[in-house]
């Protein structure tokens, strides 16, 4: 074998030396022309570059699986696996030589070299590493060097995450690809990915994807350094080893020094290093990459041109034939080679194939390309159908080919599902494109190559769908190009900048989209915050001169306008007045910041004043002065409800004046409550409860606005919880009594239906009903009715409220109020005393207000019921006896010590001698009984409400009652007193206020 090289010119260097260009130039100063190119990718990009020189209808594009061929097309653009053998082109060019090396593909590169040579001129172009075997096979051949036109540096190690723009990341497996993809979507925005396994228009769409500047990044397999033309300014390599076809291995110098040159365009410099897990470069590599040292291509891998198609025998040991020049190496076993070893065993393949042509119709069938990277076995299957058909039926079957077509045309699934489907169609395209395959071509050429364009754009969607943030890679771009950003608000809040999704504006905040993370994403949001800086202004605006109306305090301490959170309450010094904290991104600045959180003030301050009415008149009134004017405060700063007891002394001292001041404000003194009735509906009571919950920390406390909605419902009384804050039953208008908890109003109406229970005096007529002895009485209809209460609720509620309970038979009820019914009354009569000396505290301004209840803790109410309880322990079926309540005293432990179960049967006379030898205690233990039902004690220590007698009635006449002060301590007609040791009174304090306030009030009196 005798080579020549000449007139053949060899054009080396490493990359961005401008090769290529140079071909296009040359080949366009020619009449006629080949150029074959490493990659269909590559041979698109210079067939559209030539197109644009000559014309389209001057240019063909002819790769295994394309064919574009004008009638007069001067120029080829090929694959170098589709150039002719032969050509009369004058000129011929063939790109990245260095490639006659590869293990796989090098056979086809070395014959090409060797053999294709253009009538006018031969270009040879690729790595320098070529020079010194170009020379040895090619005597002759002229090479010129060209230096790269930019320098590259290392830049060593990085996080992916912290990678320049413009960067390319390198790896050598589809799962290493797409899971660095994935990353920097998550991270930067997006990133295009270019995979061998992609088909042609897919990486070209990817490659445009990146070239626009949708994506800053590109992630790709080594097949970036095959001559493609990119603006890449930094390539990392995140993997340094690749499966060859063979095994794993790592890259060397020179397959680096292709990769990482493609970094830098034209005249701007470039730089490379490593990510991920790849360790940095030592100082050797660096250098070598960076001045383009690289060991020298030693041998080209060969196989021959001269088969043998006399038997398959022949042709299989033609393919072993070895080189016979220094510096070829006989090629490994190619696809199609081993293709030829799988078929040549099949008994049926050896059967038919009895002649020349027929051996060379299976060498020709062997070379379809294994697109589906299936295994060798299952690839010479599909071959040996196909062959079949050719030598059988003159073509290929095309039912079956059909069949095959359809399953294929198909674009739904994921990623991978799509890639195979690309992988089946190309094969089909090629062999549609095989000379006398088919019977018509040009339907299949035309309709694989549609399918195969839509399968193509479907996966290139999914991959821009997985791997691509486009709302922030189109920002991204505009922020580059230092573009001003178009920000758009919908009605709903929704921010849209350049037409993409970037956030929701909710009042005057601002929040990004889910997935906004990264330095990339930070500048994102600064533009998006930069184009709502007027928004938020014009928002203050709006806010400031709109109505009331817009404006709303929900529960949850929020202040919302036209529905979104503006501002939030916080404690402040005043219960009833709280701060305002407005809920607004640090844009909002200046007037336009002060004048909406001065609207928000006066909506909160209208609020309170509006729902709060009895609260803030009574806050602001000037008429009321001294005693009245300091209950008021305290009226205030509890919200609206006092228990009598703890301001029992304030409201003994209020004289009828103060009284019927505070009382045109709404004020109620109670049995049980100083209270203002018009805040116990649920808007005040959910506002108090607020103000209450902001000033103690109460918002996340259990039961809070838990009972609202009970108080809303009409509900008189509740069972209690006892993980409930306290607290909260009282701001919802309920007093707590232990189980249950009832409405303060319905307890005043309550002590409206007991008072006359009480005054009824045995031996008068009309007796009403629930009435005893003028000193018990029994639970009645009406009660239950106001309290929505069962007998065992009653009962509950009773004992709560410090009645004690006596047992007594239905038998002994019945006969003691028959036999009370016909006697006159007497003198003498326990019943006799006037019910008023009895309830000298009450006020008769409210009808609830005349009932001085004793409160008794529920220690002292299970002490009175044990005798009741043991009494009916042992009893099978025994009737349900008849409770009789009485208000309970302080000395209520002793007195029922004294009632055993063995004197049940005297209840009548032992109870009524007991009420007329106690009445005179029992006015005073009336008195100065405390309102403890809740099981809560004074601070004072104790001591009970005692009211204060100086009240007016209803027409405003002072009832003339008889004051037990002004008797002398002398008892009364009818009075008796239990003989017991008098109670000594402690010294009084002539120094202390209580002393000096005695003594004003006994000056006042003379």
């Amino acid at each position: 074998m005798i080579l020549s090289g000449r007139g053949v010119t060899a054009v080396l260097g490493p990359t961005n030396t401008g090769k290529t260009h140079y071909a296009i130039e040359r080949m366009v100063a020619h009449g006629s022309g080949v150029i074959g190119l490493p990659l269909r990718l590559l041979a698109r990009e210079v067939y559209t570059r030539l197109v644009e020189k000559v014309g389209a209808a001057n240019v063909a594009l002819i790769t295994g699986e394309e064919k574009i061929a004008p009638p007069k097309a001067k120029y080829s653009v090929c694959t170098v696996e589709a150039m002719p053998r032969e050509t009369n082109a004058a000129f011929v060019a063939i790109d990245e030589v260095q490639l006659a090396g590869d293990l796989e593909r090098g056979h086809i590169f070395t014959d090409r070299v060797l053999h294709l040579r253009g009538r006018e001129e031969t270009l040879l172009l690729g790595a320098g590493t070529m020079r010194p075997i170009l020379e040895k096979l090619l005597p002759g051949i002229v090479v010129v060097e060209r230096p790269r036109l930019s320098q590259l540096f290392y830049a060593g190690q990085k996080k992916i995450t912290r990678l320049p723009q413009r960067t390319a990341i390198v790896a050598f497996s589809a799962d290493e690809v797409y899971a660095i993809a994935e990353l920097v979507r998550r991270q930067r925005g997006g990133a295009a990915v270019v995979l061998g396994a992609l088909s042609p228009r897919t990486r070209n769409a990817q490659v445009g994807l990146y070239q626009s500047g949708d994506v800053e990044y590109l992630v790709a397999t080594d097949a970036i350094g095959m001559g493609l033309n990119l603006d890449v300014d930094h390539v990392a390599f995140a993997q340094d080893r690749k499966f060859d076809g063979y095994q794993f291995r790592n890259l060397n110098p020179a397959e680096m020094g292709q990769i990482a040159g493609r970094a830098g365009r034209h005249l701007r410099d470039g730089t490379f290093g490593v990510t991920g897990r790849v360790d940095p470069f030592d100082d050797e590599l660096v250098e070598r990459i960076e001045t383009h040292q690289f060991d020298a291509v030693k041998v080209l891998q060969w196989r021959t041109k001269n088969f043998d198609f006399s038997s398959i025998g022949n042709l299989r040991l033609s393919l072993d034939a070895a080189p016979t020049i220094q510096g070829l190496s006989r090629a490994l076993p190619a696809i199609d080679q081993q293709a030829l070893e799988y078929l040549s065993r099949y008994p049926e393949i050896i059967d038919v194939t009895t002649s020349p042509e027929r051996v060379e119709k299976l060498w020709e069938a062997c070379a379809l390309p294994d697109y589906r990277r299936i295994a060798p076995a299952q690839h010479a299957d599909l071959i040996s159908t196909l062959y079949f058909d050719l030598v059988k039926r003159g073509t290929v079957n095309e039912d079956f080919m059909a069949e095959q077509v359809r399953r294929a045309d198909r674009t739904d699934g994921e990623i991978d599902t799509l890639s195979a489907r690309i992988a089946q169609i190309r094969t089909w395209t090629y062999v549609s494109n095989r000379p006398g395959w088919l019977a018509d071509p040009t339907h299949w050429q035309e309709k694989t190559r549609e399918i195969e364009d839509r399968l193509s754009d479907a996966l290139h969607e999914r991959l821009t769908k997985r791997f691509v943030d486009r709302r922030t890679s189109v920002l991204m771009r505009r922020l580059r190009e230092n573009a001003m950003l178009e920000a758009e608000i919908s009605v709903n809040g929704d921010v849209f900048v350049e037409g993409h999704h970037v956030g929701q504006l909710a009042g005057f905040r601002f929040t990004p989209a889910p997935g906004t993370e990264g330095p990339d994403q930070k500048a994102v949001q600064s533009a998006a915050q930069k184009a709502l800086a007027l928004e938020f202004e014009a928002r203050a605006a709006r806010l400031h001169a709109s109505g009331n109306g817009d404006l709303a305090l929900s529960s949850d301490g929020l202040v919302r306008w036209l529905g979104e959170p503006v501002a939030r309450l916080a404690a402040g010094d005043n219960i009833m007045k709280p701060r305002v904290i407005l809920l607004a991104d640090d844009q909002l600045t200046g007037n336009a910041r002060d004048h909406a959180v001065a609207r928000v003030e006066r909506f909160v301050n209208h609020q309170i004043a509006t729902v709060l009415k009895p609260l803030d008149d009574i806050s602001r009134a000037e008429d009321l002065q001294g005693l009245a004017k300091g209950l008021a405060f305290q009226l205030v700063e509890n919200l609206g409800v006092l228990f009598r007891r703890d301001v029992a002394e304030e409201v003994k001292s209020l004289d009828q004046d103060m009284r019927a001041s505070m009382r045109r404000y709404g004020v109620r003194f109670g049995a049980y409550h100083v209270f203002l009735p018009a805040l116990l509906k649920p808007a005040p009571a959910e506002l108090v409860t607020l103000l209450w919950a902001l000033k103690n920390d109460g918002l996340g406390k259990p039961g809070y606005g838990d009972l609202i909605p009970v108080l809303a419902a009409g509900r008189t009384s509740v069972v209690t919880d006892p993980s409930f804050e306290r607290m909260f039953y009282k701001l919802a208008g309920f007093r707590f009594l232990g189980k249950r908890a009832v409405r303060i109003d319905i307890l005043e109406r309550l002590a409206d239906l007991i008072r006359p229970l009480l005054q009824w005096k045995p031996g008068q007529q009309s007796r009403p009903e629930g009435a005893y002895d003028g000193r018990r009485f029994t639970t009645t209809t009406a009660m239950l009715s106001i309290l929505g209460a069962t007998l065992d609720d009653m009962e509950e509620i009773l004992k709560g409220l410090g009645y004690r309970a006596d047992q007594v038979t239905a038998e002994e009820a019945q006969a003691f109020l028959a036999s009370q019914s016909g006697e006159p009354a007497k003198a003498d009569d326990a019943g006799a005393v006037d019910a008023a000396e009895a309830h000298d505290d009450a006020d008769p301004q409210d009808a609830s207000e005349g009932e001085a209840v004793a409160e008794a803790p529920a220690a002292e109410v299970a002490v009175a019921e044990a005798p009741a309880a043991d009494a009916s322990a042992g009893e099978v079926a025994e009737p349900k006896p008849v409770l009789l309540w009485r208000p309970g005293g302080r000395n209520e432990n002793q007195r029922g010590e004294n009632r055993r179960p063995g004197n049940r049967g005297q209840g009548r006379e032992q109870g009524g001698r007991e009420q007329g030898e106690r009445r005179g205690e029992g006015r005073r233990d009336n008195r100065e009984a405390s309102n403890r039902g809740d099981g809560e004690r004074k601070r004072d220590g104790g001591r009970p409400d005692r009211g204060n007698r100086n009240d007016r009635n209803d027409r405003g006449e002072r009832k003339d009652r008889p004051d037990r002060n002004d008797r002398g301590g002398k008892p009364q007609q009818g009075q008796r007193f239990e003989a017991k040791p008098p109670r000594k009174e402690k010294p009084l304090d002539p120094d202390s206020p209580f002393a000096k306030l005695a003594a004003l009030k006994e000056q006042l009196k003379k």
